[in-house]
């Protein structure tokens, strides 16, 4: 077995292990934890991940027994019991959370969320949509589950997704599409923020650049605490966490930046004055 396909095998039963032990959790008698305080909701590619270190390093902050529990987007249907099984009992002064990139983009959760937690809040990181793609790209790659070349990709990306979304976006093809063919679609920000806005108010949704994370992480993550109501805390470093390691010549040439660049062009602006943001990308 290849490098790709093993690791997909490996990530499978890590997520069928933390599941499988949600469920003997759920099964027992007393043993629900708390609903999540906050969520990392996205976008994939875009940092969460070091995010979720600098936010787990908090005193007053408990993380889920681990990252991208994918309650809202594929496993909803096991129940919020399954869900507050991965989460430690509420306890004074203390907030829980759990981070899923996929929430930001997959069209069902939004309204899932606002059902199930009215009072949480968001946080959503967002990165130059552009490097944000190829990153995407060479993640789906590394996993043994693009064939195609990046160009290719992207020419194949809205007919390997309306394909997926015939019987609408809560399929195994879907979900499959969605999550890992969704090169450009992901970096389309402002349409994915006017769903989550549609069934919750903006002040309970927190956006920041990613450049802005990597620039200075120490403000953008006092920021964040700001936003959370949780006290000032420096973590021990703001170490820069990536899953994957971008190798190998890019094939971002600079004829396909340009022509992504000119494509996110209009959705850029309209993130923009959707956000007061002066600029983004």
């Amino acid at each position: 077995m290849s490098a790709g396909p093993r690791r997909a095998a490996v990530d499978r039963l890590r997520r069928a292990v933390r599941g499988t032990r949600a469920w003997s959790r759920a099964a027992l008698p007393g043993r629900g934890g708390a609903l999540p305080d906050f969520l990392i909701i996205g976008g994939q590619r875009c940092g969460t991940t070091s995010l979720h270190h600098y936010l787990a390093a908090h005193p007053d902050v408990r993380v889920a027994t681990g990252k991208e529990l994918q309650f809202f987007s594929l496993h909803f249907g096991r129940g919020t019991r399954w869900y507050r099984a991965h989460f430690p009992p509420a306890a004074p002064g203390r907030r829980s959370f759990e981070a899923s990139p996929y929430y930001l983009f997959h069209p069902s959760v939004p309204a899932r969320v606002a059902a199930t937690l009215p009072e949480a809040r968001f946080v959503a990181l967002l990165r130059d949509p552009v490097e944000r793609a190829y990153s995407h790209y060479l993640h789906t790659r590394s996993y043994g589950m693009e064939p195609l070349d990046f160009a290719a990709a992207l020419a194949a990306e809205p007919g390997r997704l309306a394909a997926a979304l015939v019987d609408g976006p809560d399929t195994p093809a879907a979900h499959h599409a969605l999550r890992n063919f969704s090169y450009a679609a992901r970096g389309r920000y402002a349409e994915q923020l006017d769903r989550w806005y549609a069934h919750l108010p903006a002040e309970r949704l927190h956006v920041i650049r990613s450049e802005d994370l990597y620039a200075d992480p120490a403000a953008s993550y006092a920021g964040v605490l700001r936003f959370l109501g949780l006290a000032p805390f420096t973590p021990p470093e703001f170490a820069r966490h990536t899953r994957r390691a971008d190798t190998g010549p890019s094939q971002l040439t600079p004829a396909l930046r340009a022509e992504l660049a000119a494509g996110f062009a209009p959705h850029n602006a309209r993130l923009a004055d959707l956000l007061g943001w002066p600029h983004t990308w």
